[in-house]
């Protein structure tokens, strides 16, 4: 079965269920209320899409060293609806999204969710199943009293973000709509707090600023004890305005978060109302494993030469 926002073939629609509820990934075409953000927000019509699909096709011909399905219109779409169809800025974050596995491929080696596991065992990363009142998906991580810092690394953490912001990217709404994130760092210990250091901070924002294809619309901290600070201090000097502004501390005062997610969109646990169960990791995991393929495909593309040499310099070492 092919789906068009995909690059591997699959028997059928990944899904997995939970009870009543049908937990899958959105990869239908845009609903109507995301055509009409589309329009308004991304410049996005049939003629300015053919368009930039053509023009980007012809940059990234020229582009050194870099592998990607050049014939596959979907794949273009899901980096240009974050740069609003400017074909060259596209062809910039496609280089940049690439050039960051390449020196990060330790990271990113082999990376697919049947050798993530751990992360999702333990429950601290997960996706609300229903979407905010803007279409956005959001990601919540809890990194304090429910996690097991001896047990799961901030290192496995990233990897999870990747596997769940790679899937998003599938997601034809979530292309245009984007993602809010929310840290809950209540019970967030000392001990915990040593583990963030400054080459992860470094490598998180450079994520976030420059190599992530979606569009973060917010980064929300809550419960965050006065020790956070520390934390912080590691990502503050590095931070660019726009993804500075987008990061809210709230704290306790739920009002203040429902001001950027309503309430109606918002688990019990926060004092929401949505009337949707909480996904646990490993449901999270079953889905996620019916995509395995999928990112086996990802993982075929980028700059392939260059992370070749790498995995060599390593076997090498061994």
């Amino acid at each position: 079965m092919r789906v068009p926002t995909m690059l591997s073939d699959v028997e059928e629609l990944p899904s997995v269920q939970l009870g009543d509820y049908v937990l899958r990934f959105e990869l239908e075409d845009l609903t109507p209320f995301g055509k009409e953000v589309a329009k308004n927000e991304l410049r996005e019509t049939p003629e300015i899409r053919t368009a930039a699909i053509e023009e980007l096709r012809t940059l990234l011909k020229d582009v050194e060293g870099l592998v990607v399905p050049l014939d596959n219109d979907d794949w273009m779409i899901r980096f240009l609806r974050p740069c609003k169809f400017y074909a060259k800025s596209a062809c910039e974050l496609i280089q940049r999204y690439y050039q960051f596995k390449v020196k990060h491929w330790d990271m990113y080696n082999e990376l697919m969710p049947s050798k993530e596991a751990n992360i999702f065992k333990q429950n601290i990363l997960a996706v609300f199943p229903n979407r905010d009142q803007l279409g956005r998906r959001v990601l919540l991580l809890e990194l304090g009293k429910s996690w097991k810092h001896k047990e799961v690394t901030l290192d496995e953490v990233f990897k999870g973000c990747v596997l769940f912001l790679e899937a998003a990217m599938l997601e034809p709404e979530t292309q245009v709509h984007g993602a809010v994130v929310i840290f809950d760092m209540d019970g967030l210990t000392l001990q915990q707090a040593w583990q963030f250091t400054p080459p992860f901070a470094k490598r998180i924002v450079d994520w976030l600023q420059d190599a992530v294809p979606l569009r973060i619309k917010g980064i929300h901290i809550i419960n965050q004890p006065k020790i956070f600070n520390m934390v912080f201090a590691l990502f503050k000097p590095i931070l660019r305005e726009k993804l500075r502004n987008r990061i809210i501390f709230h704290g306790t005062d739920r009002e203040s978060l429902y001001k950027h997610i309503s309430k109606e969109c918002l688990p019990a646990v926060y004092g929401g109302t949505v009337d949707a169960p909480r996904v646990q990791g490993e449901q999270w995991y079953e889905l996620l494993l019916k995509c395995d393929n999928e990112y086996k495909e990802i993982n075929n593309y980028g700059y392939t030469k260059q992370l070749e040499e790498q995995r060599n310099k390593r076997n090498k070492k061994k």
